[in-house]
This record gives structure tokens, sequence and C-alpha cells, in this order.
């Protein structure tokens, strides 16, 4: 398979390319970033595409800013929902597959158990709505040949993610208030790139005409960001002091759902995929953080 790869420089996208690379994937795999194509820009995107054919489209790139979305809602929804629908029409259009990735926050945190992809989406930020539109647009413009993936609480050791700042806070602070009454599951962007690796190698996967589906992936197990800092100090050895706070007193310019964890099922029965608990793959990142940090 020829495969494009958008997205290139953000967390996923840099896992992907290891991860591709490790798996000696017998496929052609071309990674592009914004300055190759500007996902802003519909002219550009077009052109891109003209003289250009590929097997499989992966996008990985988005607009993830949660809190500068409320006040930058038009370059948000035009990355995260037009882009997305200009490369599912182009898709469609020269029978290329797409696997396209989405967020838990497409959910309004109401429920009390996880969430199955059959649960109705209810965004409560623009964030979430923009990424819920542009999966709408895939479904309706591509029924077959396209998988959305919706993850949750993403970090890596490559990046701005939660990891990656509270590491480097826990440092520079004494103490900390973390909020405590959101529940979800941290996902390590490199088991999610394994994942996808494995998806690709699926028998299944491969053939044609394939009915559109989404899937949920995280990694197992449960945790408020409360907990996740905790740990993140605990595994790195970081003697900074945490406070739980309630998300009412942490106020910000974004709605937060107050429950997002979801189910594995789908995904584990598809794919027959090994998903780590959250803790396993936060200390095998941190190490490699701390590797990196020696250096």
């Amino acid at each position: 398979m020829k495969i494009l790869v958008i997205g290139e420089n953000g967390q996923l996208g840099r896992s992907i390319k290891k991860s591709f690379v490790n798996s000696k994937l017998n496929d052609q795999y071309i990674f592009v970033g914004k300055n190759d194509l500007n996902l802003i820009d519909s002219k550009k995107v077009s052109n891109f595409f003209k003289d250009k054919d590929f097997d499989l489209i992966i996008n990985c790139a988005a607009y993830t800013a949660v809190e500068k979305a409320e006040s930058d809602v038009e370059i948000a929804d035009r990355i995260n929902h037009l882009a997305v629908k200009q490369i599912a029409k182009i898709a469609n259009t020269k029978k290329i597959k797409l696997i396209h990735f989405s967020t838990d926050y497409v959910f309004d945190g109401k429920k009390q158990e996880p969430y199955i992809e059959s649960d109705s989406p209810n965004p409560i930020n623009i964030y979430g709505k923009t990424k819920l539109a542009g999966e709408q647009a895939i479904q309706l413009i591509m029924p077959y040949e396209a998988i959305i993936i919706r993850t949750s609480w993403l970090y890596s050791e490559y990046g701005n993610n939660f990891v990656d700042t509270m590491m480097s806070l826990g440092v520079e602070k004494s103490q900390l208030s973390i909020v405590n009454d959101q529940i979800g599951s941290p996902t390590y962007a490199g088991d999610l790139a394994v994942a996808l690796v494995n998806i690709l190698q699926n028998k299944d996967f491969r053939k044609s005409n394939q009915k559109t589906q989404i899937y949920h992936y995280s990694n197992n197990g449960a945790c408020n960001w409360y907990d996740f800092a905790k740990t993140i100090f605990q595994f790195a050895n970081i003697k900074c002091k945490i406070h739980p706070i309630n998300t009412e007193n942490y106020p910000t310019n974004a709605r937060r759902p107050k429950y997002t964890l979801m189910s594995n099922n789908k995904i584990l029965k598809s794919f027959a995929l090994d998903i780590p608990n959250w803790r396993e793959s936060l200390k095998s990142c941190i190490m490699i953080l701390n590797k990196q940090n020696e250096r």
C-alpha cells in the first residue's frame, strides 16, 4: 500500500513514524506536515492531491488547543471539520481508504459508565464540536472504506502534553492544584501507533468495500487528572505537592466533560489488540523522557 500520513510533526504523527519504522511494514509511506499540506487553505489541499495517488490516508493532524479553540473557532473548524470533509471527498473520489483520529470530547460526560461507539455524541466545547463535525462529514461522504478512531488524554515523549507540562511544573513549583472530578483514561500515543500498525496488517482491513466504522481506543484503566499528575510525579521522582480541586474551582474558557471513559471492546474484538494499562505505559514514557533529559 502507498500510505499518506498527515500531521507528521504532532505527537501522534511522530509516534506513528517510529512504529512504522520499527514494524518494517512492506508498504510505502509518506509523511507530511503543514509546510507540505496546509489544511487551512482548501486550494493548497486540492493542489496537493491533484497529481498524487494513495491507497490509504491516515489523518492525525488536528487543532487540539481546547482553550484557544473557544476564541479561534474559524481555524479550529477549518482544520477539524472542513479540511477533513475535503479530504474525505478526495478519498471517496479516488477510491482511497481513510483512517481519521477523533476524541472523547465528542461526548458531554454525563454518562456514568464507559462510552461505546453507538452512544450519541453531545460535545460541550468548540474543540469537541469541530471534531464531531469532522466525524459526521466522513460518515456522510464515505459510507465505506473509512475508520474513525476516538482516543483520549493523549500524551507521549514528543511535544506539549499533560505529562510534559506536569514534569516541567513539578520541578519549577513546590505545589500545584489539579482537578480531581474529570474521569477518563490517559492514552500513550506510542500504544495507539502500535495499534494502528496492527490494524494495517489485518487482512479484513485490506479488503475492499468495508463499511465505515467508529472505534474507541484508550489505554486500559481509569483515573482523574489529579491521579494522573500524582502518578507522573511518583514515576518521575518529583517531590512537588499536589492538591485535588473541583472543576468549579479551576475556571477555564472551554467546558470539560466530567466523564469520558470509553470502552475498548469493539476494537479489541475486531483487531485482537493487546492494550496496556495506562500506568504501565506512563512508566515507559517517563523512562524515555528521563533518558532524553540525560543527553
